[in-house]
């Protein structure tokens, strides 16, 4: 079950791509299925094809230490940690109590079990308590916050280490200027200026699913 795209130049060709993908693990199609028919939110979820291209991201990095902001139901995170050195470490931060033993009871059902370390609560608290470097960083939380998020793990990313910030183009409305008032995409938007014109990183737009924002620090 895949996640609805919401930036496709053709959705025929999008349907084309994911039948010519590695399919999901069996844990992760169950994870999908499960976040589908209980979560009222469902689209939240990373989904095959995005799932697929940031397990390949770290499988190509090899990272030592992930940090992910907002796990969700989890499916991001064993992506993420398949790509990990042996030995490594990922962590991930949610601010929904509900979503910790959905999570949880998925990471006991993976091999990556030991490998993934769960938090909960906000974000901007946890972040300064959590040690780096990180090789790998995944933000994908309140899009309001994106930028709080950046400047508060940047000094915690190793030179030459790698974070992906999903939904960069937000349902397509930074280009909408009458959506601009919504504070969400008000975030979006400032974060995209912010990153394109910051000293200590360079920056790729891919427009893939929602868009994810790639970075690379110097």
């Amino acid at each position: 079950m895949e996640t609805p795209s919401y930036i496709s130049t053709n959705p025929v060709l999008e349907k084309y791509a994911i039948a010519h993908t590695t399919p999901e693990t069996e844990l992760l199609n169950k994870l999908n299925r499960e976040t589908h028919l209980k979560q009222r939110m469902p689209n939240m979820l990373s989904g095959h094809l995005q799932g697929q291209l940031l397990r390949m991201i770290s499988m190509m990095i090899k990272p030592e230490r992930i940090l992910e902001i907002g796990t969700f139901t989890g499916y991001s995170a064993l992506c993420l940690a398949a790509g990990l050195k042996q030995g490594g470490q990922l962590h991930t931060i949610d601010n929904n109590t509900e979503m910790e033993d959905f999570a949880l009871r998925y990471f006991h059902e993976s091999e990556l079990e030991q490998s993934i370390q769960m938090h909960i609560g906000e974000a901007a608290d946890v972040i300064p308590g959590i040690n780096g470097p990180f090789d790998l960083v995944f933000i994908d939380a309140d899009k309001q916050n994106y930028i709080l998020y950046f400047d508060l793990l940047l000094p915690k990313v190793s030179p030459g280490g790698w974070i992906i910030a999903d939904n960069a183009l937000w349902y397509g409305k930074v280009i909408d200027p009458e959506a601009f008032n919504d504070p969400e995409t008000a975030g979006i938007v400032l974060f995209n200026d912010y990153i394109h014109n910051h000293p200590d990183v360079e920056n790729l737009l891919l427009p893939i699913r929602d868009g994810l924002m790639i970075m690379r620090k110097k």
